[in-house]
């Protein structure tokens, strides 16, 4: 019988993006079918391996190098659309890697992240399909691995990467998203606007995931949760949060108001969440 971390290892190998999300949809159907078992306590090596497997394109740039995208122009909508599906990508690939990177954490940490590797390739194939419409696909613009960068800076430790990973990284869609589907609204994208509405109500639960568990672990060690963030993201070199912020969204996901206040984000006005 396969083993889920061990095939998830495997997945997140793969270098055939629609391959990738196909394996990645029947391994959640085998599991939820209990034709897959879980062996928490087993570590594995991925010395061997290229992590993520992606594809030849696209091609990965700095951040400022990625060309400002304009809504005026169809293919500067594509553009737009490509950098959602390039995250959406890497988002599917680090809940991947949550599930088999750290050994010894409870059953539901794991079947969580793969809840969440689920909807994050499905967000991934929505947003891809509607950018063929245009005319383009995955891999036909420049694209950043800002968030592939902080996975990678948080092997070491399962704390760190639910800390500065969803927590971090992620929460930064739920501000974002709102103004990139009112972007789409002014030009009557309906479809697009369909899309980010699903995908900001799924993130929600995505962050609110890494707050459970990020809140597990420091209840686990008897560590405050506001004083070791701060800490972890000063030795990882997390970016510092700049507004504006999506406060309900970012309630809705699990931080507390103590949090959002010595964040910075309570300050801010709020943005509003999907409707």
């Amino acid at each position: 019988m396969l083993e889920l971390r061990e095939t998830a290892l495997a997945i997140l190998a793969n270098t055939d993006v629609q391959l990738k999300v196909e394996r990645l949809q029947h391994l959640f159907d085998e599991y939820q079918q209990q034709r897959i078992h879980l062996d928490v306590s087993k570590e594995y090596l991925a010395d061997h391996l290229s992590l993520p497997g992606r594809p030849q394109k696209p091609e990965l740039v700095p951040p400022l190098e990625v060309p400002k995208r304009r809504m005026d122009t169809i293919e500067g909508r594509a553009s737009l659309l490509h950098s959602l599906a390039h995250i959406e990508f890497n988002a599917m690939n680090l809940a991947l890697d949550a599930i088999w990177r750290f050994p010894n954490m409870p059953t539901q940490y794991y079947e969580d992240w793969l809840k969440v590797a689920k909807e994050e390739a499905y967000h991934f194939s929505l947003v891809n399909e509607h950018m063929q419409s245009y005319g383009f696909s995955y891999g036909d613009f420049l694209a950043h691995n800002s968030l592939w960068e902080m996975v990678e800076r948080t092997t070491d430790a399962v704390i760190a990467r639910m800390a500065l990973v969803p927590r971090t990284m992620e929460a930064r869609g739920l501000d974002a998203v709102p103004g990139i589907r009112d972007r789409f609204k002014q030009i009557k994208d309906a479809k697009a606007v369909e899309i980010l509405e699903i995908i900001l109500h799924d993130e929600i639960g995505h962050v609110f995931i890494g707050n459970r568990w990020f809140n597990f672990l420091c209840a686990k060690d008897n560590l405050s949760p506001i004083t070791t963030y701060r800490d972890l993201a000063r030795q990882y070199r997390a970016p510092t949060l700049r507004g504006p912020f999506n406060v309900e969204a970012r309630q809705q996901a699990g931080f507390t108001q103590e949090e959002l206040k010595i964040l910075g984000v309570m300050s801010e006005p709020q943005s509003t969440t999907c409707g």
